[in-house]
């Protein structure tokens, strides 16, 4: 965790993007019903960081029984902060959802992508190669 609900975004040249949180509140976070917790106290140092880049822009909506939503994970947006395109998800909620969860998965499969993992792509790619040896038979 950097901070709550305020990150202050810095720019580094040429185009790398990093999150801090403000002294005041560094490693608390509001928990309504529970009040303010101290992140590192809790969770410990591995739980907490100081500053971290910013590589994805994850957007919680409402959900909306009208809209369509990406069912695969080929439709990729971006969002532009400061000057710099960073890859954006837009993730329908309700309640009862897990949002911790599903923003840890959605952010490890960032890095899989990065890393040329692309569940997605390998998916379709594969189904397409074997629908084609299935024609051809």
């Amino acid at each position: 965790m950097i901070a709550d609900d305020m990150v202050a975004i810095q720019k580094r040249l040429p185009a790398t993007l990093f999150g801090s949180g403000f002294d005041v509140i560094q490693h608390h976070m509001e928990i309504r019903g529970l009040g303010i917790i101290n992140i590192r106290q809790l969770f410990g140092v591995e739980a907490i960081r100081e500053r971290k880049r910013v590589e994805l822009v994850i957007e919680l909506v409402a959900w909306d029984s009208q809209m369509e939503y990406d069912r695969v994970g080929l439709e990729e947006e971006q969002y532009t902060l400061l000057g710099v395109a960073l890859p954006m998800l837009k993730i329908p909620v309700t309640p009862g959802r897990s949002l911790s969860t599903i923003i840890e998965v959605a952010a490890r499969n960032h890095l899989l992508k990065r890393m040329g993992h692309h569940s997605a792509l390998s998916l379709r790619t594969g189904s397409f190669a074997r629908c084609r040896r299935e024609v051809e038979v």
